[in-house]
């Protein structure tokens, strides 16, 4: 969940990716964070897919890869940018061609593509500089398509993560929010995200939509999912140690397992094609 603390508000959360030390702290555990994050509904891969005008296609934030090989087994040629080369490595050994880099920084070399994609990466990318990024590289009629994971515990689980979290973090950046989950949560992180898409120019109006689907966890499949999140990756052993073993016995108390509800949401734009010149 990147949600910003109050004691932050100055990042919002349309300016999260302003917090650097987070957004490149993901490979601390590559490995684990490839295992136990989720995969991409497949409703979601065929809508992206059947939108793009052609198969060739760039992964912003490709991390270690998990979307870019969904959109490989359907069919696709993808190429993952990615800032953090430890997550970056992993994506190679999956097969995922990898270019280091942050998206705002990365040298296209005149090369162009039919979609940009980002899953759950998009927040860290500037979203009018990643936008227009995307403008120079598409092809006309080509799709941006950032999208999420927004995931919803149990309101008795959510509440233990929130204050054990702020317990024993409560300067950090990010947070745990136990009063506002799901889209709620994350609305304002997709209306960003669409007024960067109007920002930059050169789209359609973006459009929202999502797919809803669940998740079952045991209690130690929860755990290390969660531990994988940024509120998590930057801070010290100990403390991460002492909010997993409050969220793990709350899970316990519910019978060592629950399933998680998923939303996953895109925010998806048509680059358009030039308008020819009056003037000849």
């Amino acid at each position: 969940m990147i949600t910003v603390s109050p004691e932050h508000a100055g990042v919002s959360r349309p300016e999260v990716h302003q917090v650097r030390d987070l957004a490149e702290s993901f490979g601390v555990d590559a490995a684990r964070y490839d295992r136990t994050r989720p995969r991409y509904p497949d409703a979601l891969v065929e809508r992206i897919r059947a939108a793009s005008p052609g198969p060739e296609f760039v992964d912003v934030g490709c991390g270690t890869g998990i979307a870019a090989r969904q959109f490989q087994a359907a069919g696709c040629t993808v190429l993952g940018v990615e800032p953090d080369p430890r997550m970056a490595d992993v994506a190679r050994r999956g097969g995922v061609e990898v270019e280091t880099a942050t998206v705002e920084s990365w040298a296209p070399a005149g090369r162009t593509f039919d979609a940009v994609v980002a899953g759950t990466a998009w927040h860290w990318v500037d979203p009018a500089a990643g936008a227009a990024k995307a403008g120079e590289v598409l092809r006309p009629g080509g799709l941006l398509a950032p999208f999420w994971h927004v995931f919803q515990l149990p309101p008795a689980v959510a509440a233990t993560l929130a204050a054990a979290y702020q317990r024993v973090a409560p300067d950090a950046p990010l947070t745990f929010p136990a009063d506002r989950q799901g889209l709620a949560a994350y609305q304002p992180l997709f209306t960003g995200a669409a007024e960067g898409i109007r920002a930059a120019g050169g789209f359609g109006e973006p459009t929202q939509w999502h797919v809803d689907w669940d998740q079952p966890y045991t209690r130690d499949e929860l755990l290390e999912m969660l531990a994988t999140h940024g509120q998590f990756t930057a801070l010290a052993p100990e403390a991460v140690a002492q909010v997993l073993a409050e969220v793990g016995a709350a899970v316990d108390a519910r019978g060592g397992s629950l399933t998680v509800r998923y939303t996953t949401v895109a925010v998806t734009a048509v680059r358009q094609s030039p308008r020819p010149d009056p003037r000849g």
